[in-house]
């Protein structure tokens, strides 16, 4: 068993150094994904995700919208950041500052091409990305006939939905970031959802949930919060407060857990109906 296990682990290490985590090597084996970019160590990160992006892209026979949307936001930064690296001028090594001014040149140029080859594609991913981007009416509606049909399985789309109905709709975006809350576990979770929650607790009068929310927040990420601003959302109620705190240090725990789906707090926070 042990050598099973042995050959297991080599296996998998040598998938690993082959599989594009390497952006040196895969630089190396692939030049073409590379070419464009500028060679010096600046933006490391941002050009990292891009070589490994594009060389997913390279051995996908038909790449999802997911995909080309990675390979656009990871155009977008490395874009940013290439622009900002050409800025810093270099007195005696002035090839950097030109070599770093023709990679943002090509890669705004790439990505201009990207964006406009997927203009018009109905894939959620795709559809989000035009319409935060350049508020692409028509990438809307593919968005919201696409949720419709419930066809948005990723969190993060899930959630600017839910960030769009809170307007609109915000018993419905309130549904929403509840059941987020419930496929997602603390390491995956946004505590942003939380103060979301919080604002349209406090949109639909709800003050105990506005409480319970923005305290879980504070549970969950470790910031400081002032007693006496928390106690003025529930009129210095502190014996109030006392029951609240249970409720979020619930809340949290639950979400951390990832038990928070059918939970007896989710069932409570779900019930309740804005003030009339």
């Amino acid at each position: 068993m042990f050598r099973s296990i042995l050959s297991t682990a080599l296996i998998l290490t040598l998938i690993g150094c082959d599989n594009g985590r390497n952006s040196e090597k895969i630089c190396k084996n692939n030049p073409e994904l590379c070419e464009d970019l500028h060679k010096d160590s600046w933006c490391r990160y941002e050009k990292g995700d891009l070589i490994r992006n594009r060389y997913i892209l390279k051995n996908t026979a038909t790449p999802s919208g997911e995909q080309l949307y990675d390979q656009l936001k990871y155009l977008e930064t490395y874009s940013k950041c290439v622009e900002l690296a050409a800025g810093v001028q270099h007195i005696k090594h002035t090839d950097r500052t030109n070599d770093r001014l023709r990679a943002f040149g090509v890669a705004t140029q790439n990505l201009q091409e990207l964006q406009e080859h997927t203009k018009h594609n109905k894939d959620p991913h795709l559809a989000y990305y035009h319409w935060s981007r350049f508020n692409d009416a028509e990438a809307l509606g593919y968005l919201l006939d696409a949720d419709r049909k419930g066809e948005i399985k990723d969190p993060k789309l899930k959630a600017q939905l839910a960030l769009y109905f809170i307007d609109t709709d915000p018993r419905d975006a309130r549904r929403r970031f509840i059941e987020l809350l419930g496929l997602e576990d603390e390491e995956h979770i946004d505590p942003d959802w939380l103060l979301a929650l919080a604002r349209i607790s406090h949109m639909l009068g709800e003050l105990n949930n506005e409480y319970i929310y923005s305290r879980a927040n504070i549970l969950l990420t470790g910031q400081k919060a002032s007693d006496e601003q928390m106690l003025a959302l529930i009129g210095g109620n502190k014996t109030l407060a006392k029951e609240l705190d249970r409720d979020a240090e619930t809340l949290a725990g639950e979400v951390s857990s990832g038990d928070f789906a059918g939970s007896e707090i989710s069932k409570k926070l779900m019930a309740v109906e804005p003030k009339k």
